[in-house]
């Protein structure tokens, strides 16, 4: 099956989803669920050859990665580690039977429960699981190694998870240098290798500490760093050291690298979040989704949606709410439930806990409801194709 012009790889709850429209991102259609019904937290696809990779899993199931080379209409997967489903199953013939169990060994035994994020870049997709830890895969998704560098970083004995967990959520490349990555992990903060995985430095100084108001919440920032629930990083196009990321106290910028970040909350109407994008080409251009806070209800403010945007790296922000709802909305977008297209103008999608995916064509001028009464949202990404 070829893959249509633009297709968004949506992950849920009660599997895997592809949401294809034509070239002009009209004629949405939805298929699946795939992936066995698998919480699926992260996808990701290669437009060079069509594969698409699917990440997730839990207790029952055990974490794995599926993979379909033939636009969705078949999946396979490889299975990481072992879940309540094995155990079972290895006391129970039938049931093994039934679910097609055979008794090889997962490779990373019970290492792990979940797969929480994918990347691909410069021919190695790479893995963030739950609890933290980054594997690799030098052939699309067949063998995975752990990368031991960051396991084994002098900070690891004291990594402390968000309220989802210990989880490796973001992995952001360089197109120019396959050396250099960044992960964010809750609750340690941003890491970054300039040397393909081998060494590890732990990056989340403020740019000024003396300037930033010390702050009562656990996730805040204080002593002189940003607060380590790092929520998503981006980097900016062109340039491979202008990072943003979105934490549990607000959106941050850094153009060194993540060596240090800079407050860029002022003229948004809340410091809580989960989501952030950057544009294809023009980096001064992000959009963001404020939610009132993490005690609050982790709604949008007021009870009415809206994607804050900025035309200038964060200096002010304008929100966008034409096509959004604005009465009684409750709904909640979660760190990987945003992306976009590399068209122009640039398209924007988000998809919602309540099951609906939002998107513009206009950069946030107007947005449209593409997808409804899907389960609960937990990542969208894109995949245009070549």
């Amino acid at each position: 099956m070829s893959l249509s012009p633009i297709t968004l790889l949506v992950g849920t709850t009660k599997g895997a989803f592809l949401i294809s429209g034509a070239s002009d991102r009209t004629g949405w259609t939805v298929r699946g669920p795939f992936c066995g019904g698998w919480t699926i937290n992260h996808m990701g696809g290669d437009p060079e050859t069509g594969t698409i990779w699917a990440g997730g899993g839990g207790d029952w199931s055990g974490a794995g990665v599926w993979r379909s080379s033939d636009g969705g209409a078949t999946w396979e997967v490889a299975k990481l580690t072992k879940g309540q489903m094995d155990d079972w199953a290895a006391n129970d013939p039938d049931f093994a039977k039934m679910i097609g169990w055979t008794d090889t060994p997962p490779p990373f035994g019970t290492d792990f429960s979940q797969i929480w994020s994918l990347s691909h870049a410069h021919g190695t997709l790479y893995a963030g699981t739950k609890p933290a830890s980054l594997l690799a895969s030098r052939d699309g998704g067949v063998t995975w190694d752990k990368v031991e560098g960051l396991t084994d970083h002098p900070s690891s004995g004291n990594w402390d998870g968000g309220a989802a967990g210990l989880v490796l959520h973001s992995i952001v490349s360089d197109p120019g240098d396959p050396a250099k990555l960044w992960v964010g992990i809750s609750a340690a903060g941003v890491f970054a290798t300039e040397d393909g995985g081998a060494t590890w430095d732990r990056r989340n100084r403020l740019a000024n500490a003396e300037a930033c108001a010390h702050t009562d919440h656990p996730a805040g920032p204080r002593d002189g760093e940003t607060g380590h629930c790092v929520h998503n990083i981006v980097r900016a196009p062109g340039d491979s050291d202008l990072l943003y990321q979105q934490n549990h106290h607000g959106v941050w910028r850094s153009s060194d690298g993540g060596r240090s970040w800079e407050d860029i909350n002022a003229g948004l109407p809340s410091t809580f979040g989960f989501p952030i994008r950057v544009h294809p080409r023009d980096a001064s251009t992000i959009w963001t989704l404020p939610l009132n806070g993490d005690m609050e209800g982790r709604f949008p403010p007021d009870a009415a949606c809206a994607v804050w945007r900025s035309r200038d790296g964060g200096a002010s922000w304008q929100a966008m709410r034409e096509g959004l709802p604005q009465e009684a909305c409750f709904f909640t977008v979660l760190r990987q439930a945003m992306a976009g297209d590399t068209r122009d103008p640039a398209g924007v999608y988000f998809g919602t806990n309540s099951g609906s995916v939002f998107g513009t064509t206009d950069e946030g001028e107007t947005w449209h409801e593409i997808a409804r009464h899907l389960p609960t949202v937990l990542c969208v990404e894109v995949l245009e194709a070549v």
